[in-house]
């Protein structure tokens, strides 16, 4: 069967329709929010597109809330990146040379504080650092409150208990 241009295939469900809308919908803000964590666009957008490709699957039956599903697949997927860049990095530095300074410039400056911003962010707990990364990404309490799985109330004790440690992580 040929595959209709920019669609779906002659034949194919209402099911796959309702996903490629779900998608459109989703992606540009599940892009944004992977950015927030990871800071560089092309591993956002590959996060996003591996989190959907997951949802897939299991749209729409396997899921209960498939966009609060579909965020925190983001997010999780997002952290461990950090975190096995982390260790990728751990392993390079045993067996590569030191790295030269970094160059007194802005640009240097910038880059320097988004790797300290999302090392502490690897240091948060999971929960801690989704709630923070959901909220700060403009979604509201009560969006966190469905993606994270928790009570809205829970929301703000957590939210709040981020930041402390976040503002510590990150002056540490």
């Amino acid at each position: 069967m040929a595959k209709v241009e920019g669609g779906l295939q002659p034949g194919e469900g209402a099911a796959e329709e309702g996903f490629e809308a779900f998608f459109r919908r989703l992606y540009p803000q599940l892009v944004r929010i992977a950015y927030r964590v990871l800071g560089e666009l092309d591993a956002a957008q590959d996060v996003a597109q591996d989190a959907l490709l997951a949802a897939y699957g299991r749209y729409p039956d396997g899921l209960t809330n498939p966009t609060a599903w579909v965020r925190s697949a983001v997010v999780h997927q997002a952290l461990n990146q950090i975190r096995s860049s982390r260790r990728r990095t751990r392993r390079e530095t045993l067996v590569a040379p030191p790295a030269p300074p970094p160059s007194p410039e802005e640009g240097a400056v910038a880059a320097e504080e988004n790797r300290r911003v999302r090392r502490a962010l690897a240091r948060l707990g999971a929960d801690k650092a989704a709630v923070l990364v959901l909220r700060h990404s403009g979604l509201s309490y009560l969006e966190v409150a469905e993606v994270m799985g928790i009570s809205p109330t829970s929301v703000g004790t957590t939210l709040r208990r981020a930041e402390e440690q976040f503002r510590r992580e990150v002056e540490r």
